[in-house]
């Protein structure tokens, strides 16, 4: 989810703590607690620092080792010492027990949608993305917004959100069937069906589909379920050469490939580099696919600069490529 959607689950949570009556009868507990479920709600994206390092750490790490379940009962352990120890004297098992349920919260609302998390690491580097709930869901978010109003307002919060909380699991099962009849429609049109990515948009009635089979790519739009093809690429593997042996051992082509479910390839050679480029198929917006990783190799076979990222034209994706050091 995005961090305000995040967030206002963290304040919810705070809300439904007060369930517990000494957090309901205490308003200094209630006021760590209501700290420990906001910060724990968001502590998984800390993350997100590391685009200042590169975007292939940021790829490589982005809701993976942060959002596993060893990090899950670190965060909940951090936050909740940092506030007792700013505010003690009170119950840490409180505390420690709504803090991490924040950050269990974050974590499992994130597998719905397309980007999704590695949350079974260490048991499995699995990347877990359902791909029906969109990063930003104006539903969700609003409900949340209602909720807040209601508790100004003077209604119980618990009674508030875990009322809400009900009616959201209706909305993702919809969600959810609304996904299955697109697959299942697919299935049936194309027959042997490898792989289906879904993206959920922000508008209900419009979903990204990305689609591959055993000699195609397909990428296709979905509105009010019914399914348009948008764009076709036959499926060629990635060649088992010495250029492309090569291309894998850079590390943005590497975080991009770890990463990215569905992608095709191309090669374009210049007098004195060859450039090889991995594009993304999930994420096409406006008739371009910003999702790329790029590689130019000199005819030694020396990585001459790379970059991974989003970048929506071909003069910033050049920009960025004159300003990365190898």
């Amino acid at each position: 989810m995005d961090t305000g959607t995040h967030i206002a689950m963290g304040v919810a949570l705070g809300g439904i703590a007060t369930l517990d009556p000494s957090v309901g009868g205490d308003p200094v507990l209630f006021s760590a607690v209501m700290a420990g479920t906001v910060i724990g709600s968001h502590a998984p994206d800390f993350d997100t620092v590391l685009k200042l390092k590169s975007n292939a750490v940021y790829l490589r790490h982005h809701r993976g080792i942060t959002h596993s379940i060893p990090l899950v009962l670190f965060w909940g352990l951090l936050i909740s010492s940092l506030i007792f120890l700013a505010i003690p004297n009170m119950p840490y098992a409180v505390l420690w027990r709504w803090t991490t349920l924040a950050v269990v919260i974050h974590v499992f609302v994130d597998i719905f949608n397309a980007y999704g998390t590695q949350a079974l690491r260490p048991f499995s580097n699995k990347w877990i993305a359902l791909g029906f709930i969109n990063t930003f869901d104006p539903v969700i978010f609003t409900a949340h917004i209602v909720g807040f109003g209601f508790w100004m307002l003077g209604f119980n919060p618990a009674q508030t959100f875990l009322t809400i909380y009900s009616l959201l699991v209706f909305y993702y099962l919809k969600r959810f069937l609304q996904k299955r009849v697109l697959e299942r429609k697919i299935e049936i049109y194309y027959g042997e069906v490898e792989g289906i990515f879904t993206s959920p948009t922000i508008n209900q009635r419009i979903w990204r589909l990305a689609i591959t089979t055993k000699d195609s790519f397909y990428v296709a739009r979905a509105n009010h379920g019914n399914i348009q093809i948008v764009d076709q690429f036959e499926r060629i593997p990635v060649p088992n050469n010495k250029l492309m042996a090569t291309a894998k051992t850079d590390r943005n082509v590497a975080a991009f490939l770890s990463f990215s479910k569905v992608y095709r390839w191309e090669q374009v050679e210049y007098d004195d580099y060859t450039e090889v480029r991995f594009i993304d198929l999930r994420y096409r917006s406006k008739s371009h696919y910003p999702f790329v990783a790029v590689v130019k190799i000199s005819e030694d076979l020396e990585i001459l600069n790379s970059y991974t990222g989003w970048v929506f034209s071909e003069d910033k994706l050049q920009d960025k490529l004159l300003l990365e050091d190898v």
